[in-house]
């Protein structure tokens, strides 16, 4: 049987109004907070139920942009390790979307500019109003239940993702890797700043800004059922 949902994500368009370096500016660690809430009680229904282990998960965005001054583009990222979540399945293998949750605070990701941190975490995601950035899994392809005992295979999830008050279905491409009762693994989508009804960033020190936002996710499930 098909294995409908299995990751998370997460996420968060972006991006810049500071200057860096040119070439790739990595992301930093986010600051300590209280991560989100995205676990509600196990569903009757559920025979599989995966949560986000507390540490081994991280959703970052990626951006390029081209600076004032600066002959190369410049990748910015930014990360948050700040997750929660959880996924269940029923006895077919189909994801329970009302029981399944992943969710991120939208105030701390961080990159290596504050200034470029502050734009994102304020005017574009509004982080006051909008405090979390969710997604809500529908289908993974690429796994049967029962799970496999270990090996590594590429996974396809759907999802809708909900940002800045705005909800779209998304397609998340990457692989699962299944050791001792683990679920670990990556995954990316890409769309526009229009596709989320947002404005592209246009600011001084910017002389152009791509717009691609890709958004990736790093994540570590538990099985808890």
């Amino acid at each position: 049987m098909k294995w409908s949902g299995v990751a998370f994500i997460a996420m968060v368009p972006v991006l810049a109004c500071s200057r860096g370096e040119p070439e790739t500016a990595f992301a930093g660690s986010a600051p300590p907070a209280n991560a989100p809430a995205a676990q509600a009680a196990p569903s009757a229904a559920a025979a599989l139920r995966l949560v986000l282990s507390p540490t081994g998960n991280a959703a970052r965005y990626r951006v390029r942009e081209r600076l004032v001054g600066h002959d190369l583009p410049n990748d910015a990222v930014g990360e948050t390790k700040t997750l929660t979540g959880v996924i269940e399945f029923d006895s077919k293998g189909n994801v329970i979307p009302q029981s399944s949750k992943f969710v991120l605070d939208a105030s701390t990701f961080v990159s290596d500019q504050n200034r470029r941190d502050g734009f994102v975490r304020g005017r574009l995601l509004d982080a006051k109003q909008y405090p979390s950035i969710e997604l809500v899994p529908t289908a993974v392809r690429g796994v049967s239940l029962p799970l496999p005992s270990s090996g590594t295979v590429p996974i396809e999830m759907a999802g809708n993702l909900t940002v800045h008050g705005v909800m779209r279905p998304t397609i998340w491409n990457g692989s699962a890797k299944f050791q001792d009762g683990r679920v670990t693994g990556s995954a990316a989508t890409a769309f526009t700043f229009n596709d989320i009804q947002m404005d592209q960033p246009r600011v001084p020190v910017l002389l152009s800004v791509a717009d691609t936002i890709r958004l990736e996710i790093d994540f570590d499930l538990i099985r808890q059922r």
